[in-house]
């Protein structure tokens, strides 16, 4: 697909939200953020997507994290939409702001756009205080995106981040469960890293590639 992608760097748009205008690497400093799109207003799969942000804004704020949306219609109609969003989803609060794209020029800059429909997708990216897109989701027009996955994930990213990158996590990881030692760190440098030791799984290869650590 093209467009920016993987460790790109998100461009430095400026944008005009349900809260004010901005650039996007100016909201994205020294935090990362959860940006996620919506081909347009009074949608329902999209009013269920922006009601679980809103419900689920406590645990981003707990890691640090920012949220950002974006819905290719104008402010006044995001405004318009929001008491809908919060309706439908009893507990939710829009307290992040929305983009409006309403002439369908941001969505393909970040590329946000679905190659089925030829046209703006529900897409998701985690953008890091560098500005870069660590990950990225894009959901086909009949799938919602499962928020525990997105928190997941965003977990995911921010513990190998702490490590540096020395470590990754396995598959169905949850916070507080071991993680896997990256092949780029040698014993050596692991026994440094976790001073509490760690284990290699016995495999028939006899290789010691599967070694695993917990860490906090």
């Amino acid at each position: 697909m093209p467009g920016i992608t993987l460790g790109d760097t998100v461009p430095n748009l400026e944008v005009e939200t349900t809260h004010r205008n901005f650039k996007l690497h100016d909201y994205f400093a020294d935090s990362w953020t959860v940006l996620f799109s919506h081909p347009g207003d009074f949608t329902p799969v999209c009013t269920t997507e922006l009601g679980a942000m809103g419900k689920y804004a406590h645990e981003f704020e707990q890691r640090g994290v920012k949220l950002l949306g974006l819905s290719c219609d104008d402010i006044q109609s995001h405004k318009d939409w929001i008491p809908d969003i919060e309706a439908f989803t009893p507990g939710s609060k829009v307290t992040y702001p929305i983009i409006a794209d309403p002439n369908k020029e941001i969505i393909p800059q970040l590329n946000m756009i679905d190659p089925i429909e030829n046209g703006p997708s529900r897409a998701l990216h985690i953008v890091g205080p560098d500005c870069k897109i660590k990950l990225s989701f894009l959901y086909p027009s009949t799938t919602g995106r499962n928020m525990d996955e997105v928190l997941r994930a965003l977990d995911s990213l921010l513990m190998a981040a702490k490590h540096k990158n020395k470590i990754a996590t396995p598959v169905n990881w949850k916070p507080d469960e071991p993680v896997v030692i990256s092949p780029a760190v040698s014993d050596e440098e692991a026994k440094k890293l976790f001073p509490q030791g760690f284990k290699t799984a016995e495999l028939p290869s006899k290789k010691g590639y599967l070694r695993v650590a917990d860490v906090s």
